[in-house]
């Protein structure tokens, strides 16, 4: 970890064995219940970190910009999937992806929507292919599977410019559970509502080839995928403190840190000052209100050692606060000195790593390198 000592702080730094080691985990799990992985690559936003989980055997990728969208498809991914539903002022991007060869999936789940999409493809003379969102929990977005307004959205989908080609959905209230057999129950219940709004689709007789789902909590925890065809996750590429409290991942399993360093001290509130704040680590605190709050982040020392009871606590734009609990006669400023570097987890792996224009990615040999990230909408 020498290498590290060399980098301008704060820095986003992952582990290179331990994402793999988190992708072959993913894919070895969707593999064993013989369904495809289509990975939410908004984590990372980095071609190779997408790379890493196609060479393991992912299939497409699944987006959430019409950026990332053409980004990705510009590195060399052909079957995309834009998870959020089509805004028509974003069919123009659309189109000319699909003109230029990407099998480019768009989502919907009202009948507005859906018009707008097969009114412009009949106007282009192209045929979109839409997936309907299936609301599984009431978390957000789609669908009740058994609502009278999913047969008809699938009306809309079934004329010139548009055509039906699955269901997908997304349990995001798994985040809610920390238990093996909450995780369980959510998502059968994510999976079993999602292939029966595919039955319902082709029991009025509209073809509904995907079935689509997708968490990390859930996709970890499927006892079998019968009627499903792909899964979706994403922050299992690196992990972070909220999936550590959902009891998906060890600390040991998260692969992004925030590499920072001591400047400064506050002896007689037990603080170490870093230069490392929100703008680092964002403003995201999804651990407070989980069984353990990590605060900003917990506190790792230079090799990625989880350091017990240090977490930053506080933050401004570009001071973290990090308090430390000192052993009785040793002071602070002695165990951290001015220009100490620290590696910082993170609660929300996605939000941190957005702050960054690049990773620097630890090689197995201590080597590190450059990861450009993706920016924009």
């Amino acid at each position: 970890m020498n290498s590290l000592n060399a980098l301008q702080t704060p820095a986003a730094v992952v582990d290179v064995q331990r994402m793999q080691s988190n992708i072959d985990r993913m894919q070895n799990q969707v593999n064993r219940l013989g369904a495809r992985l289509r990975p939410h690559v908004k984590t990372s936003k980095s071609w190779p970190v997408a790379q890493a989980q196609i060479v393991a055997g992912a299939q497409g990728v699944t987006v959430s910009t019409l950026k990332e969208a053409e980004q990705f498809f510009e590195a060399g991914v052909i079957d995309i999937l834009y998870a959020i539903a089509m805004a028509p002022t974003k069919l123009d991007r659309a189109f000319a992806l699909c003109q230029r060869g990407c099998c480019l999936k768009l989502v919907t789940d009202s009948v507005a929507g859906a018009r707008a999409i097969a009114e412009y493809g009949r106007a282009k003379g192209h045929t979109f292919e839409v997936w309907i969102e299936i609301d599984t929990d009431g978390h957000r977005s789609g669908v009740a599977p058994e609502s009278d307004l999913l047969l008809e959205i699938a009306r809309e989908l079934n004329r010139v410019g548009a055509r039906l080609g699955g269901v997908m959905t997304h349990a995001g209230s798994s985040y809610d559970f920390d238990t093996c057999e909450a995780l369980l129950q959510i998502a059968r219940q994510e999976r079993d509502l999602a292939v029966r709004a595919a039955h319902r689709l082709r029991q009025a007789g509209y073809a509904c080839a995907q079935v689509s789902i997708g968490s990390t909590p859930t996709a970890l925890s499927y006892d079998h995928l019968h009627g499903v065809t792909e899964v979706r996750a994403g922050v299992y590429v690196f992990f972070d403190l909220v999936m550590h409290n959902v009891g998906v991942c060890s600390t040991g399993d998260i692969a992004l840190s925030v590499l920072a360093s001591v400047i400064g001290h506050q002896p007689e509130k037990g603080w170490l000052i870093v230069d490392a704040g929100w703008m680092a680590m964002s403003r995201d605190r999804g651990t407070q209100k989980q069984k353990q709050d990590f605060g900003y982040g917990q506190v790792c020392d230079l090799q990625g050692n989880v350091l017990p009871s240090v977490l930053m606590t506080g933050a401004n734009q570009e001071h973290g606060i990090i308090s430390v609990s000192i052993d009785e006669g040793e002071a602070i400023e002695q165990r951290y000195p001015i220009g100490t570097r620290l590696r910082i987890l993170p609660n929300h792996a996605c939000a941190t790593a957005a702050q960054y224009p690049a990773y620097t990615a630890i090689m197995a040999d201590g080597s590190v390198e450059q990861w450009e990230r993706f920016y924009g909408w």
